[in-house]
């Protein structure tokens, strides 16, 4: 049971470490105030109703367009050690005093000497106690 919560405990700080570096780039098309698509891995869908360029048609007329397209970037943390020097000496002394400590509070119990584990009672032929009259009150 203890293997198995260990693996348990190991795989969810690798996927914490994963996430936590995971870069990525949220799309999002509005038509107006309207969400109309989201796209995490791809470009994002379009409602067609976006404005042609109005130099193309020879019309100097030029229109707001509804349709906005906004990016989110979601960024990753790039540094994951923190090396031992930067500790000021109080505390790398209390980092390795917790682990020793920490790593003698798990030590394994001996198994329980008893020298008696090999020999049988003997068998209770009468009881004493019964013929003797003797309780304990």
């Amino acid at each position: 049971m203890k293997q198995v919560s260990h693996k348990i405990v190991s795989m969810l700080m690798a996927v914490v470490v994963l996430f936590s570096t995971l870069s990525f780039t949220v799309n999002m098309h509005y038509c107006g105030d309207t969400l109309m698509d989201t796209a995490i891995f791809h470009k994002v869908k379009t409602c067609g109703m976006e404005m042609q360029n109005p130099s193309t048609e020879g019309c100097s007329i030029t229109k707001k367009d509804c349709c906005n397209d906004k990016q989110m970037f979601i960024d990753g943390q790039d540094e994951l050690q923190l090396t031992f020097d930067t500790l000021s000496f109080e505390q790398q002394q209390f980092v390795t005093s917790f682990i020793y400590t920490y790593i003698n509070l798990f030590e394994g119990e001996e198994e329980d000497i008893n020298s008696y584990r090999d020999y049988i009672p003997p068998l209770v032929v009468r009881e004493l106690y019964k013929l003797d009259e003797t309780y304990l009150i």
